[in-house]
C-alpha cells in the first residue's frame, strides 16, 4: 500500500502541475488582447529572447553544419555521392538540427533567466506588491515573455537553418575528403527543400517557444525558499523544458510527417 499512494500521489501531483500550467497558458493567452497597452514590455522581451541571442546562435549553428557535413561527406564520399551532402544538411537543419538546437538554446539562456527573475520577484514578495498595486502579474510578467518567444523562436530557427547550411557549403568545399562546388551543393539542397519542409519546421519551433516561455513563467511563479529555492527554480526551468521539447517535438515528428 506504500508503494501505491507513492505512486499515487506523484501522479496526482504531475496532474496538478499540468493543470496549474493550461491555466497559466489560458490566462496568458487571454491577456494578449492587452498587449497594445504593454508594447514597451513586449519589445524588451523581444530584444532579450532575439537580437541578444543571435551571436550564440551564429556560432551554433554554424559549427553544427560545418560538423553535420563532416561527418556526412567523410562518410558518403566512400559511395561517391558526396554531391547530395547539400540535401542531408539542409533537410537536418530545418527538420531538426535547427528547431531542437535553438529552442535549447533559448530554454538555457533565456528561459532559465525568466525563471530566475520571476522567482526573485516571488520569494521577495514582489508579485503580491504587484498585485496590492491592482497589477495583474500574468498580463505584466508572463504574456510578453510568451509573445516575445512564439515570435523570437521561429526567427531565430530560419536564422539558425540558413547559418547552418552556409556552414555546411564551406566545409563541403574546403575539405580535401569531400570537395564539391558551391553550385553542386546549392544545387541539392534547392532540390530537397520544399516548403513543407521548412513550414514543419516552423511549427515544432512555435511549439518549442511557447513551451520554453510557459514552463519558465510557471516554475517562476510557484518558486518558494529563499536563494535556494531561486537556484532550485532555474535548474528545474531548463531541465522541464529540454524534456518537454523532446517529448514534443516526438509528437510533432509523428503528426508533421
Amino acid at each position: 500500500m506504500g508503494i501505491l499512494e507513492r505512486i499515487g500521489s506523484k501522479i496526482l501531483y504531475f496532474v496538478q502541475i499540468v493543470g496549474e500550467m493550461l491555466r497559466l497558458l489560458g490566462q496568458t493567452v487571454y491577456f494578449f488582447r492587452e498587449a497594445p497597452r504593454n508594447f514597451q514590455s513586449i519589445l524588451a522581451q523581444l530584444s532579450i529572447v532575439g537580437f541578444e541571442t543571435l551571436p550564440v546562435a551564429s556560432v551554433m549553428a554554424f559549427f553544427v553544419g560545418m560538423v553535420l557535413a563532416l561527418q556526412t561527406g567523410s562518410e558518403l564520399q566512400k559511395y561517391g555521392t558526396q554531391d547530395i551532402i547539400g540535401a542531408i544538411v539542409g533537410l537536418s537543419m530545418v527538420r531538426e538540427l535547427g528547431p531542437v538546437m535553438t529552442s535549447f538554446l533559448v530554454a538555457g539562456r533565456v528561459g532559465s533567466a525568466m525563471a530566475a527573475e520571476i522567482g526573485v520577484m516571488k520569494v521577495y514578495e514582489e508579485i503580491d506588491a504587484l498585485r496590492t498595486l491592482d497589477i495583474n502579474p500574468v498580463r505584466y510578467l508572463s504574456m510578453p515573455r510568451l509573445i516575445a518567444c512564439l515570435v523570437c523562436v521561429p526567427l531565430l530557427t530560419l536564422y539558425a537553418d540558413c547559418v547552418g547550411m552556409a556552414g555546411g557549403a564551406l566545409i563541403s568545399h574546403l575539405h580535401p575528403k569531400i570537395f564539391i562546388s558551391y553550385a553542386t551543393y546549392y544545387d541539392s539542397l534547392k532540390t530537397a527543400l520544399k516548403f513543407k519542409e521548412i513550414g514543419a519546421g516552423l511549427v515544432k519551433s512555435f511549439v518549442f517557444g511557447g513551451i520554453i516561455s510557459l514552463v519558465a513563467c510557471y516554475i517562476g511563479f510557484v518558486t518558494s525558499g529563499g536563494a535556494r529555492g531561486i537556484g532550485r527554480s532555474t535548474t528545474r526551468a531548463v531541465v522541464l523544458s529540454f524534456m518537454l521539447i523532446l517529448v514534443a517535438d516526438y509528437f510533432l515528428t509523428r503528426l508533421l510527417l
